[in-house]
């Protein structure tokens, strides 16, 4: 089955006394365990995308389905909690609670969802192992360097064990070591977890690291083409 399937999705804003048009009739499938990047310049639609994918804006026409569920069709109490179940979020911005520990940013997530903390817990010091964070546990945002921050980021994104993983520019404010460093590990998450991901970038050095490659101009989607292996990533 298809994790995420965009069917004629077309998204509509108001702009003075006409409409613009955010996607124009964008048709994505993304399947279990592939990795897709989103390329375009500035402006493009690739956020809009990401926004209506992660069912945050429902689309003026056009079927979002998520692990099989059409999501257009569902009420908001529907969509919060198919968000919630099947759906992570990795924004450019960790947006981290200051007060509280890497774990204590993972296991309250968990908890809200009804969650016992134990089991949470458990979840929580797992995922962070697999990060790279397993000694930083009980460090606070302030005392981890940008890069940990993301990976809290990337961890706190499965603690649902989503179906869907939706990564909006997440080495934007990172330095070229960092950067590779976060691909390569939403690459190992999209395998382990088979999990469907998509990731809005601007890096295009790092596509060579995903399955296949997209491009959005005037929102408007070129089907996904499977991305050059190893040019500019060692």
């Amino acid at each position: 089955m298809t994790a995420l399937n965009l069917i004629n999705v077309t998204l509509n804003y108001p702009d003075g006394e006409g409409t613009m048009t955010a996607l124009d009739a964008v048709n994505l499938s993304v399947h279990p365990g592939q990795f897709v990047s989103l390329v375009g310049p500035s402006g493009s639609g690739k956020s809009s995308l990401l926004a209506v994918a992660a069912t945050l804006i429902k689309p003026t026409s056009g079927l979002v389905m998520i692990d099989g569920v059409d999501s257009t069709a569902l009420t908001e109490k529907e969509l919060a909690t198919l968000r919630r179940d099947k759906v992570g979020i990795i924004f450019q911005q960790p947006n981290l609670l200051a007060s509280l520990t890497a774990a204590e940013q993972l296991v309250i997530t968990d908890h809200l969802r009804g969650t016992s903390l134990r089991t949470a817990r458990v979840r929580a010091a797992e995922l962070l192992e697999l990060v790279g964070l397993g000694g930083s546990a009980q460090k606070r945002p302030h005392q981890l360097s940008g890069g940990q921050r993301q990976r809290v980021n990337i961890a706190r994104a499965l603690m649902a064990q989503p179906k869907v993983l939706l990564v909006d520019e997440p080495t934007a404010a990172l330095d070229h070591d960092r950067s590779e460093s976060i691909v390569r590990l939403l690459r190992d998450v999209c395998d382990e977890f088979n999990v469907a991901t998509i990731m809005v970038t601007h890096d295009t050095e790092f596509v060579p690291l995903t399955d296949a490659v997209a491009s959005m101009r005037d929102g408007v989607l070129t089907a996904p083409v499977p991305a050059l292996p190893g040019v500019g990533v060692h």
